[in-house]
């Protein structure tokens, strides 16, 4: 499970995300996210009561009139869209979250060409939500609005209008006009957008103005729970305004987010959680740009979102003193068993050349043990099974040896580390191949490498990959793509894998781009 406490785009990615498989047109969501009994009725004394009215009518007859009458009175009115402008305008909005007391509300500024799916990207990061759970947008507040549908709608079998080509300026042209913006079904946030002003110039990127008051914590139970936390809060955690949810004052200060008050509220870095999330990703290969698409149709944005941060658009050339240090334990690898090596009648690397490996490669100086059987040394088996996964050591008749690609690059370590980047990522199944991306989507963001292995079960988890044991944990991070780039970073040498290793991060860029 994720560290809650690790940094923002981590902590929230994979917060509660089962709630995306809950339809919202299932049964009423109480305030603790249980549901209220519905008011059955006894069907057979309907039919009585119906007859009773329609004397001589048959039943059957009167099933069918009854069930076309309701199914045309129940039927929800499409969307009316206003034609595209001629030319674009911008709209300052302000957004409320409906029913919270002292209001929390936004002031923001976005272009009339806006699509609803990038306007539900901007007021995610303008109120501070974390896109864990589904939204829809409204284009009236009575129960039969017209609403517009999402793909994710789409793939579980809902009809209707997608939002995804629908621009804000089809939906909104005059002051005073408004949208209405729903988000996560269980506890029920309800956002109005209404048209402040319309600007004759619309502003380059979305950006907001002010605001006032935190957002709510996502899966607080609603309005009701939100009040309750404030209260709470207000009180310097006073234990008599505690929500009784939970345990104790320590339960209850661990789950909220770190630093939350509901007051707080920060212009800056709301704009920064903007321009995060109205990034184009980075241009990627082919099978990514797939998994990317496949992502956004399930309504999945982490992936985007990390691919749209700035380091991910950074460079992904090495110089030749980076490509040395990257490509050292491979290097070695080669080296100790040049021509080709014996290997044990276990098939393990031989005692002599395990105990040089691990000498050469730094591993001796911090691994506890004689680090003189590959069985009971895992970095030297590790290192092996990359290089062999990779395609720079092949095993037959007993004997390991170089490959015709390592024979060619083995002196060059700019040519080995092009070879590598060329193979990445690892493997041939699904699972495999969709962790490999990840790692290397999160390695080019120049994430900390502490935040990988969070990140990468972010992405997956996001991706609809669960623990295999249970259906419904957190996927592992684990990968032979993993394995490499922690190679690449150090990992031999016992260094604590923390910090930004921009080389890593340069060439995990080339890979992804393809």
């Amino acid at each position: 499970m994720l560290d809650e406490r690790a940094d923002e785009p981590a902590r929230h990615a994979i917060r509660l995300r089962e709630c995306r498989g809950v339809s919202h047109r299932g049964s009423t969501p109480t305030k603790r996210g249980g549901t209220m009994p519905g008011r059955g009725f006894d069907a057979p004394d309907l039919l009585k009561f119906i007859e009773h009215a329609f004397p001589g009518v048959p039943r059957e007859e009167l099933i069918g009139q009854l069930a076309g009458g309701l199914g045309a009175a129940w039927r929800r009115p499409e969307p009316q869209l206003l034609p595209v402008p001629d030319r674009v305008r911008g709209f300052r909005l302000r957004v409320d979250l409906q029913h919270t007391k002292p209001p929390v509300w936004r002031r923001i500024e976005v272009s009339g060409d806006l699509t609803l799916p990038r306007l539900h990207a901007v007021l995610q990061a303008t109120m501070g939500w974390t896109d864990s759970h589904l939204h829809r947008f409204r284009t009236g507040n009575d129960r039969m609005a017209p609403e517009f549908i999402t793909p994710f709608d789409l793939e579980e079998g809902e009809e209707g209008m997608l939002e995804d080509e629908v621009r804000l300026d089809q939906l909104v042209a005059e002051s005073g006009d408004r949208l209405w913006y729903d988000y996560d079904f269980g506890d029920g946030w309800k956002h109005v957008l209404r048209v402040e002003q319309v600007l004759d110039m619309p502003p380059e990127v979305p950006r907001c103005l002010t605001g006032k008051l935190a957002c709510p914590p996502e899966d607080c139970g609603g309005v009701w729970g939100y009040g309750e936390l404030a209260d709470w809060v207000r009180s310097d955690y006073d234990g008599a305004l505690r929500p009784e949810v939970f345990d104790s004052d320590e339960h209850a200060r661990d789950w909220l987010p770190s630093d939350w008050h509901p007051d707080r509220f920060d212009v800056d870095e709301t704009n920064e959680r903007i321009a995060a999330a109205v990034a184009e990703p980075a241009p990627v290969g082919e099978e990514l740009a797939s998994l990317l698409e496949a992502a956004e149709r399930r309504g999945a944005s982490i992936l985007r979102d990390i691919l749209g941060r700035p380091a991910s658009h950074g460079p992904v050339a090495v110089d030749d003193a980076e490509a040395a240090a990257l490509t050292e334990p491979f290097r070695v690898l080669l080296d100790v068993i040049g021509g080709g090596a014996n290997l044990t009648a276990a098939g393990y690397l031989r005692p002599d050349d395990v105990e040089e490996i691990a000498r050469r490669t730094g591993i001796t100086e911090w691994w506890i043990g004689k680090a003189n059987r590959e069985d009971l040394t895992p970095p030297v088996a590790t290192l092996r099974s990359a290089a062999r996964a990779l395609g720079l050591v092949a095993v037959r008749n007993g004997r390991i040896s170089p490959t015709r690609a390592a024979a060619r690059c083995a002196g060059d370590p700019q040519a080995l580390l092009h070879h590598i980047v060329g193979r990445l990522p690892l493997g041939k199944s699904p699972a495999e191949r969709q962790a490999g991306w990840a790692a290397l989507v999160v390695a080019g963001s120049d994430a900390d490498l502490e935040l990988w292995n969070h990140l990468i079960v972010g992405v997956l988890f996001d991706l609809g990959w669960r623990d295999g044991h249970d259906r419904r944990s957190m996927p592992p991070a684990d990968s032979p793509t993993l394995d490499v780039m922690e190679q690449l970073a150090g990992v031999s040498r016992g260094r604590r894998l923390g910090g930004i290793h921009r080389p890593v991060g340069a060439i995990a860029r080339a890979a992804v781009r393809g």
